[in-house]
């Protein structure tokens, strides 16, 4: 939204600034785990590991149409060496948008097909019918090779109660080996 002063020269912001995609939900819906975290704009930032200089930055990707996006960039950033490494995380891969496509007949190939864009029904997010569990085990599998231990860390703490015990399974020996 633009701010009082600047509402009279709105014809120079950038499309998206106009229209909002309803990030900090976006993001409170992924339920990630850290607890320093902040949105900023359309940006999620986090430090998964206080006190160390790696961060992480997660964004949405651009489509080649306007004003749509297909994923998240998820990446590390250093403040000194800036980003240090980055991946793509597509809607269609982790099945984002697979129960609204399905429901709506929207067929593969198409601008809509596992996206989402600033224009949505009113009351509702742009990205209304994700799914975002294939995202968020995703994006935790990433932070697990960066910043490990992180996610378990940062993870809420069960409230007190029976905890279930496991029995850990027997060991197996690999198919065709011999044991004495």
């Amino acid at each position: 939204m633009p701010c009082p002063a600047n509402a009279a020269d709105s014809t120079q912001l950038r499309p998206e600034t106009l229209v909002s995609l309803q990030a900090p939900e976006f993001f409170t819906e992924l339920c990630l785990p850290f607890h320093e975290h902040a949105v900023v704009g359309n940006t999620y930032y986090a430090a998964p590991v206080p006190g160390t200089p790696l961060r992480l930055r997660i964004d949405f990707t651009r489509t080649i149409h306007a004003d749509t996006y297909g994923g998240l960039r998820v990446a590390v950033v250093h403040p000194e060496r800036r980003e240090i490494d980055a991946v793509a995380l597509s809607f269609v891969d982790h099945g984002t948008f697979h129960r609204r496509n399905e429901a709506t007949n929207t067929p593969p190939n198409t601008k809509q097909y596992g996206t989402f864009g600033t224009y949505h029904r009113p009351g509702r997010p742009p990205w209304d019918g994700a799914v975002t569990t294939g995202l968020r085990d995703a994006i935790e599998q990433y932070t697990a090779v960066w910043f490990p231990g992180a996610w378990a860390a940062s993870a809420p703490k069960r409230a007190a109660g029976p905890t279930p015990r496991s029995t850990p399974a027997p060991p197996t020996a690999p198919a065709g080996a011999r044991t004495r």
